[in-house]
């Protein structure tokens, strides 16, 4: 008997030893788990506030621009180890393609004060949807929004249970679109046969890194562009599209961020013109050397309408002289969304969410799956 009471105290003591030693070497992203959320009355909509370390000058070092090195570098730092699985639904199909995601963006000014909006549809399939809010401990605070199917989510898998969440970890390195604590605002928007291959002696990152090197480390327009500068921009060839991106900032600034297929793939910066207050992008080249007024396949894509939803919302805008209330840029927004869209290969795409964002008083107005008589609200503090 003695015996036994004495395995049993040792046994506990190894447990308890573990558990410490688990909640040491974790700590960062047990916090961050037990922040994750469901937001009330969506079920396919969730927040998480990261408080694990991360740290972009060693992802940029490992040059990791494919999905899968990404995918590959988070499961190393997050897992220390551990046999930890994620799987992206960004790949191509058989024939090389990706059935692109297709979006809508815009900087509007305030029609009450010096402020200003940035409006984003995200248009994809129905997929959850993670807001993540981070404070870095070298960086701007922001908000960042995810389409979960990028880390392994769908209607079928969500987090609901603290272990099923490990894959949120991996949304800090993979916004699609946010916001940080000096107003600079990003997206991405897609563009069939436009993945970027820039290739020199920098750095390589990939597809969403680059927007959370701008979220963290960027306050102004010019400091993202000088950003860029440093390192190449890799879009992941295997996916089969290619991005380019809208950068704004509190002042007003603007400006489209491209690259050259017929040139190396070098950095092509479209910028808001002086005289207008507002800029719009969808899913076609804006720059000089390659924008067309009639949908080319070349330079961008015509199954999501793109030139349609440019010219429609591009209306609007200039309707209101490029001067919004929320409700105005929530209703262009409204103009062009989706639902049910037919496109090749007998499916459909949605818009997944519009986002409005408050440069000014950083706050984000989200309208999750067409629900437009539902407004989330997000405070970043």
């Amino acid at each position: 008997m003695k015996g036994l009471k004495l395995f049993l105290k040792v046994l506990l003591a190894v447990v308890v030893l573990l558990l410490l030693a688990v909640a040491l070497v974790w700590q960062g992203e047990i916090r961050t788990l037990s922040t994750v959320r469901q937001v009330e009355g969506n079920p396919y909509l969730y927040t998480m506030e990261y408080k694990a370390a991360y740290d972009l000058d060693d992802v940029v070092e490992k040059d990791a621009d494919t999905n899968a090195e990404l995918l590959d570098y988070v499961i190393t730092r997050v897992g220390k180890g551990l046999p930890i699985k994620i799987q992206s639904s960004q790949v191509a199909d058989e024939n090389g393609e990706l059935k692109t995601f297709n979006c809508t963006s815009f900087q509007a000014k305030q029609a009450e004060g010096d402020g200003y909006w940035y409006g984003r549809n995200y248009d994809y399939y129905k997929n959850p949807t993670l807001v993540t809010i981070s404070h870095p401990k070298k960086g701007y605070a922001s908000i960042g929004v995810s389409d979960m199917s990028h880390i392994g989510y769908g209607l079928d898998k969500l987090p609901v249970k603290f272990l099923s969440r490990i894959n949120c970890l991996a949304a800090i390195y993979a916004p699609v679109d946010g916001i940080n604590e000096k107003g600079l605002c990003t997206s991405i928007m897609a563009l069939p046969r436009q993945a970027s291959q820039q290739d020199t002696e920098k750095h390589d990152v990939g597809t969403s890194m680059i927007m959370r090197l701008w979220l963290d480390r960027c306050a102004t327009v010019e400091e993202a562009l000088a950003l860029l500068e440093t390192v190449d921009v890799r879009h992941d060839a295997l996916v089969g599209a290619g991005y380019h991106y809208m950068v704004a900032d509190a002042t007003g600034a603007c400006v489209v961020v491209e690259f050259d297929k017929d040139d190396a793939w070098k950095t092509i910066v479209v910028r808001k013109d002086p005289a207008e207050h507002a800029m719009l992008v969808t899913n076609h080249l804006l720059n000089p050397k390659h924008y067309t007024t009639e949908p080319d396949i070349a330079v961008g894509n015509p199954h999501s309408r793109s030139w349609w939803r440019y010219e429609t919302a591009g209306a609007y805008l200039r309707d209101h002289d490029g001067i919004l209330t929320l409700e105005q840029a929530q209703e262009c927004l409204a103009l062009v969304h989706w639902v049910d869209l037919p496109i090749p290969g007998d499916e459909v795409e949605d818009t997944q969410y519009s986002n409005v964002y408050d440069q000014r008083n950083l706050t984000l107005s989200l309208r999750n799956w067409n629900d437009y008589g539902t407004t989330h609200t997000f405070v970043l503090k």
